[in-house]
């Protein structure tokens, strides 16, 4: 394997991979800024070790016991620090406390932490009120989803130095307040939960429609998300909201094998071969749907969203899809989680439902939101309403404007492809 071969594997498995170190070594070391440095540490020694050696048969396993190693390094340089202020017998005590990794899991036990599960307690962990809710929620897609500035930044619709910035300083806020690295109590869970539910939702997305990079999405995280989120709703089983999220992403994951081709290229929505969507899935979907109802939470915004995606799972055709129901449904949206992203949303509904001309007005008056300046998905739209009016020359251009615009690959090929389409 040539030395960029092998840097990609690294690179491949670190994306998959990366949570889960930084969440155990986390676990043994009760610092998640301090986590992912010796995460990085065992990157680092990857890159050094596996161009020369070969990539390990379990590369994940070679990862995670490397920074199990930097971790422990690091705790007995702690243990050998404090034989300066405590007897040598109390210090070896406090060392093999450290080490053993059973008093770890007793530990957990007895702080009565009802999940064993370290990906959560990484989520909740950087979920801390210590941290504003933007904080949190970049902290955790970095150290859960591993996602570089770049991905957050273009999820959030900011700058990347923003989020650059947010991330240093959630680790020092945290390291400098010693939260502690487990799942709250249940009195303490509600106000980090909307954090916890937006940021599995976004790693989620990313997956679904991955930023950047050649593939057009990145099943694993989806997985990732679609588990915690799972997890979560035993967790908490009387959120409704928890129960929509859970709705949402199992609806959508019912879509994965038709949403690309057998060349991997995308296939939108109207486009995909329905008889390809996950019938289990949707059913999971409906069944949490029908939860988060039962518990009053019909207009809150996952559930909402769940209900959206119901609209076209319950459709065997494309164009037997409810689009009044869809308008309805966006216009309840907008009320209760207003963005410039549902109402573009809402401008493809009105398209389908009253015209493309409708939906272009809305699509205009959208052009000069600063948030959505560099969000491919404006001009995409606008293309595809200028296509059904009859403006093609307008619509190339449109096509072409959205495919500069976005880092993935095959969102570049499938717009440039339309814009292709539509020269003379």
């Amino acid at each position: 394997m040539t030395t960029s071969a092998t840097h990609r594997a690294i690179e491949a498995v670190w994306r998959i991979e990366s949570a889960k170190v930084i969440a155990y070594v986390a676990r043994m070391v009760r610092d998640v800024g301090l986590a992912e440095e010796l995460a990085q540490d065992a990157l680092v020694a990857a890159l050094e070790h596996w161009p020369d050696a070969g990539v390990p048969d379990n590369p994940a396993a070679w990862l995670m016991a490397t920074a199990k190693n930097r971790a422990l390094d690091r705790l007995r340089q702690e243990a050998l620090h404090a034989r300066k202020r405590e007897e040598l017998g109390q210090d070896l005590d406090a060392l093999e406390a450290h080490l053993v990794p059973d008093f770890v899991d007793a530990l957990d036990a007895a702080r009565a932490d009802d999940i064993g599960d370290d990906l959560l307690r990484l989520v909740f962990t950087a979920c801390h009120p210590v941290l504003s809710t933007d904080a949190r929620v970049a902290l955790t897609l970095r150290l859960l989803g591993g996602l570089t500035t770049d991905e957050i930044a273009r999820a959030f619709l900011v700058p990347e130095p923003t989020i650059a910035q947010r991330i240093v300083r959630a680790k020092r806020t945290l390291s400098a307040a010693r939260v502690p690295f487990e799942v709250p109590q249940a009195d303490a869970r509600a106000p980090r939960l909307a954090s916890v539910l937006q940021v599995i939702y976004l790693i989620f997305n990313e997956g679904y429609s991955a930023t950047a990079g050649d593939d057009w999405m990145r099943p694993s995280l989806c997985e990732e998300a679609l588990r915690l989120g799972r997890v979560l709703s035993g967790l908490v089983p009387d959120e409704s909201e928890v129960h929509g999220l859970v709705a949402l992403m199992e609806i959508q994951a019912s879509r994965t094998h038709a949403r690309t081709d057998a060349q991997g290229r995308p296939v939108l929505l109207l486009d995909q071969d329905r008889s390809r969507w996950d019938p289990l899935l949707i059913r999971r979907g409906l069944a949490a749907l029908a939860n988060a109802h039962a518990l009053g939470g019909a207009s809150g915004p996952y559930a909402l969203q769940a209900a959206l995606a119901a609209c076209h799972a319950r459709a065997h055709r494309a164009e037997d899809t409810d689009w009044l129901q869809i308008v309805a449904l966006y216009d309840a949206l907008a009320q209760v989680a207003p963005s410039p992203v549902v109402e573009l949303n809402r401008a493809v509904a009105v398209g389908m439902a009253f015209g493309p001309a409708a939906g272009l007005e809305i699509v205009d008056a959208l052009a000069a939101d600063a948030a959505l300046a560099n969000y491919h998905w404006l001009p995409s739209v606008r293309g595809d309403l200028l296509v059904k009016l009859g403006r093609v020359e307008e619509a190339r251009v449109e096509f072409e404007r959205a495919a500069a615009m976005t880092r993935n690959a095959r969102e570049r090929e499938l717009l440039l492809d339309r814009a292709r389409g539509l020269a003379h």
